[in-house]
């Protein structure tokens, strides 16, 4: 064989192996990119519970700190107080109420599908209601169900993550000064003061969404509670209690509690599923749009649009837990970009 033939061959064996590992290569990169999304992934829906426990701390604080003004006891005490006499009155109302509670949430299975049953022939009648059902009946349906089936899986499962935010709050409940200085330590000596200023005002923002959101559970609860019961409407209780706790998930949250009220008074007539309809419309209204305001005035004002959008990608992300953090996380986020771009930029211009 010739010089040349040789050098060739050695030429084309080695193109051949550089191919060889710039595909290994291009392949390692997807493969390592791929195991860093997921590992993100799980991160993020960790750090999701975390907030989820520094929001139940933050109750533990506000219900501490009330204590403490009306009692003047040591804050130690009025802590230890907050902490045991909210599992004590959780406990006691699930007690005092769980048998009522599930002996309607019994009826309601029962009566469920064939109101969902009745309400059908009653749409069915209705032309735009007949096209609405046909789109339902396809397999539409089974890619709705599958859909709000991954809208509302967790990572951990449901009872695991309220475990783990119920531990992590009790921590930051019992020491919080640990973590907060622990983050101001990472801070750049020159910008402690902004890192102070910023941990403030999420703080405070944080508040204004817990105030509020309680508050809003608690009217709608009894409001329905009320109303409800006034109309004979079956299973009462069990409808304004999800209605109540659906409160919090914005927007959707409170559509989707209407549907079991407005099936079930279909039953009794359809002038009967119109006023209670409206009397959802009306307290969520009144609720959302007045009180809740009201008592979220240190908390930023979030743009409608903005927070639908933030529901549905954390939904998508993370599930339940995503839906009814999107809040409180956007809050942060628009508080973080505030203090350190905007504020920044306007102080240059």
């Amino acid at each position: 064989m010739s010089p040349n033939h040789k050098h060739s061959a050695e030429s084309g064996t080695e193109k051949e192996l550089s191919y060889i590992q710039k595909v290994w290569h291009t392949v390692a990169i997807v493969a390592l990119l791929v195991v860093v999304i997921l590992i993100a992934r799980v991160a993020f829906n960790v750090l999701l519970m975390v907030l989820a426990g520094v929001l139940v701390s933050v109750y533990f604080h506000g219900l501490g700190d009330i204590i403490q003004r009306k009692t003047k006891w040591r804050r130690r005490v009025c802590m230890i107080i907050s902490v045991a006499g909210s599992f004590i009155i959780l406990v006691a109302l699930f007690w005092f109420m769980g048998a009522k509670i599930t002996n309607q949430v019994a009826i309601l299975s029962d009566k469920l599908p064939n109101t969902i049953n009745t309400a059908k022939l009653k749409i069915a009648e209705i032309p735009l209601g007949n096209k609405v059902l046909e789109y339902l009946s396809d397999d539409n349906s089974d890619k709705i169900f599958a859909t709000a089936k991954q809208f509302f899986n967790t990572s951990f499962g449901v009872l695991g993550n309220i475990y783990i935010i119920l531990f992590l709050a009790i921590f930051f409940t019992t020491s919080p000064d640990l973590y907060k200085d622990g983050i101001i330590k990472l801070i750049p000596e020159d910008n402690k003061y902004l890192g102070k200023q910023v941990i403030d005002r999420i703080s405070q923002a944080l508040k204004g969404w817990l105030k509020g959101m309680m508050l809003s559970m608690v009217l709608v609860f009894i409001l329905l509670t009320v109303g409800l019961s006034i109309m004979s409407i079956p299973v009462a209780l069990v409808l304004a209690l999800l209605t109540g706790l659906l409160k919090l998930i914005p927007n959707f949250g409170s559509a989707a509690a209407m549907v079991p009220g407005v099936l079930l008074a279909l039953t009794i007539s359809t002038n009967t599923a119109i006023i209670v309809a409206l009397m959802y419309i009306v307290t969520q209204t009144i609720v959302s749009y007045i009180v809740t305001p009201l008592i979220q005035k240190k908390m930023i004002d979030l743009p409608p649009a903005l927070t639908i959008l933030a529901q549905v990608l954390m939904g998508t992300l993370s599930g339940v837990l995503g839906v009814i953090l999107a809040v409180p996380l956007l809050a942060i986020l628009m508080i973080l970009v505030d203090e350190l771009y905007v504020k920044k930029i306007n102080k240059t211009a």
